[in-house]
C-alpha cells in the first residue's frame, strides 16, 4: 500500500462508523460500516490502479478488535494484500482452535458503483458486499466481539477470525494460509480443528461443494480469402464440432453418471467463444472458454484427460490452456465430526447440505483443516446489482454463531 494509505482507511472507517444506525441491531450497522467502505478486488481493476482492495475493511475491523482487547495480526499474502487475524486467546494452553474465515473482497468498480452507499429497506440491507460477503464478515466478527466481551476468556479454545484477501479471483488469501498452516515457524499457531467459511448459504450448514476447472482451447486453421475457402482451413468449424461434441454427446454423459448425495452430478458450460476477423477471412483461430464442475474423487488432470478424449473422438485437434492459477478442488467434509455435529445443532439443522459454488473452504480442507460454509444470504442475489442481504438472517447468523462459540468456550 502507498504511504499515507493506512491513514485515508483509518479516517474512512471512521467516518463509516458514524453512519451506524441505532435503529438497527450492531451486526447490521456493522454491516453498513463495511459496505461503504471499498473492498473491490484488485484483479477486476484496470492494472496498477490502488483506488481499493481489501485494506480499509481490514482497518476498520482491526481497530475493532484491538478495542475489544483482542490480538490482531496481519498476515501478507502479496505486496499490499493481506489476510487479517483476530484471536480471542484462551486463558490457558489452547486446547482446539475454531477458525471464522469470511472474505474481505468483493467486485466491482468502486468509483461507479452506487451500491458503496447502503440503504435499509423493507427490512434488508443493500449494497455491494451485503451477501457476497460482508453479511458474514459482520456476523462472525460481531459475533466474535459479543462472546469477547462476556468478561471471561475460553478455558482451553482459541477463536479466530480470519478475514481473507482475494477469494473473488484467484484465492491468495485462503491458499497462502493454508500453506503457512502447514509449514514454517508460525504453523502451530494457523492449524485448526475446524474452520467456518463465510458465504452466503442461506444459514444452512454446507460439508460439500464441487471443484472447478476453466479451460480454454484453441483450434487452429489456415487463413485464407472468403472467395475461396477452399484454399484455407476454417478454425471455427473445427471449433464447432468440439461444441456440439461437449455440450450435447458429453454434457448427455455426465447427466448418466452417479450424483453424489449431496452435490448431483458433474456438468458442463462453454461459456465463451471467439473466432475470425471478418466475413471475407477464413478463420486461423477460434478459442472457446469453458467450465467443468467436478465433483469429490474427481481432479483437475482427470477432468482434463476426458476432455481430450472427447474431442479426439469428434475427430478434434485442440491447444488446451488452463485459466486457473492452481487447482480448485471439490469438497467433502466428514458431517459426521464431533465439531460439525455442534455447529449443526447450535444453527437448528438436521444435517449437511452442498452447493456448486468454489470457495476457500477447499484450500483449508487440503491443509488438513476441516471446513464447512455457512452464512446469511442467499447466491442468487451475489454480485447482481441490487445485491441485498435479509436483516433478520443477518442476526440469526450472528446467533447461531454465538451459540456455537460459547459452547466451545
Amino acid at each position: 500500500m502507498e504511504p499515507g494509505a493506512a491513514q485515508v482507511w483509518d479516517t474512512m472507517a471512521r467516518t463509516a462508523s458514524i453512519r451506524r444506525s441505532s435503529a438497527l441491531p450492531p451486526v447490521a450497522g456493522l454491516l453498513s460500516e463495511l459496505i461503504a467502505l471499498p473492498s473491490v478486488n484488485p484483479a477486476f481493476l484496470p492494472a496498477g490502479d490502488r483506488r481499493t482492495g481489501e485494506a480499509g475493511v481490514a482497518a476498520h475491523l482491526a481497530e475493532l478488535g484491538q478495542r475489544a482487547g483482542l490480538s490482531v495480526e496481519r498476515q501478507a499474502v502479496t505486496p499490499g494484500r493481506e489476510n487479517l487475524i483476530v484471536r480471542l486467546t484462551p486463558a490457558g494452553p489452547a486446547r482446539q482452535r475454531i477458525l471464522l474465515t469470511p472474505h474481505l473482497d468483493t467486485i466491482g468498480e468502486p468509483n461507479l458503483d452506487p451500491q458503496l452507499k447502503p440503504r435499509t429497506a423493507d427490512g434488508r440491507i443493500y449494497g455491494r458486499g451485503a451477501c457476497d460477503t460482508k453479511g458474514c464478515v459482520a456476523a462472525m466478527f460481531q459475533a466474535l466481539l459479543d462472546v469477547a466481551a462476556s468478561g471471561s476468556r475460553p478455558a482451553g479454545t482459541e477463536l479466530v477470525f480470519v478475514g481473507f484477501v482475494d477469494e473473488e479471483n484467484a484465492q491468495l488469501g485462503s491458499r497462502f494460509y493454508a500453506d503457512q498452516s502447514r509449514k514454517g515457524s508460525q504453523a502451530d499457531a494457523l492449524r485448526a480443528d475446524l474452520a467456518i467459511v463465510g458465504e452466503p448459504t442461506r444459514l444452512e450448514v454446507v460439508s460439500a461443494h464441487k471443484g472447478d476447472v476453466w479451460l480454454r482451447l484453441r483450434t487452429h486453421g489456415v487463413a485464407a480469402h472468403g472467395a475461396t475457402p477452399h484454399l484455407g482451413t476454417n478454425a471455427v468449424t473445427a471449433m464447432a464440432r468440439a461444441v456440439l461434441a461437449l455440450e450435447v454427446d458429453y454434457a448427455a454423459e455426465l447427466r448418466q453418471r452417479p450424483a453424489h448425495p449431496l452435490l448431483g452430478r458433474p456438468t458442463i458450460n462453454v461459456g465463451a467463444i471467439r473466432g475470425g476477423t471478418q466475413p471475407n477471412v477464413v478463420p486461423a483461430l477460434c478459442e472457446v472458454d469453458l467450465d467443468r464442475r467436478f465433483l469429490p474423487g474427481e481432479t483437475s488432470a482427470g477432468v482434463q484427460r476426458e476432455i481430450q478424449t472427447v474431442l479426439r473422438r469428434a475427430g478434434v485437434r485442440a491447444e488446451f490452456v488452463d485459466l486457473r492459477s492452481a487447482p480448485c478442488a471439490a469438497l467433502e467434509t466428514d458431517p459426521s465430526l464431533p465439531l460439525v455435529q455442534k455447529f449443526l445443532k447450535a444453527a437448528g439443522r438436521r444435517r449437511t447440505r452442498g452447493v456448486h459454488y468454489f470457495c476457500d473452504a477447499a484450500p483449508l480442507a487440503a491443509a488438513g483443516i476441516p471446513a464447512i460454509v455457512f452464512g446469511p444470504g442467499d447466491i442468487a442475489q451475489a454480485h447482481t446489482s441490487e445485491e441485498w442481504i435479509d436483516v433478520g438472517q443477518l442476526e440469526a447468523a450472528r446467533a447461531s454463531l454465538v451459540t456455537f462459540l460459547r459452547a466451545q468456550v
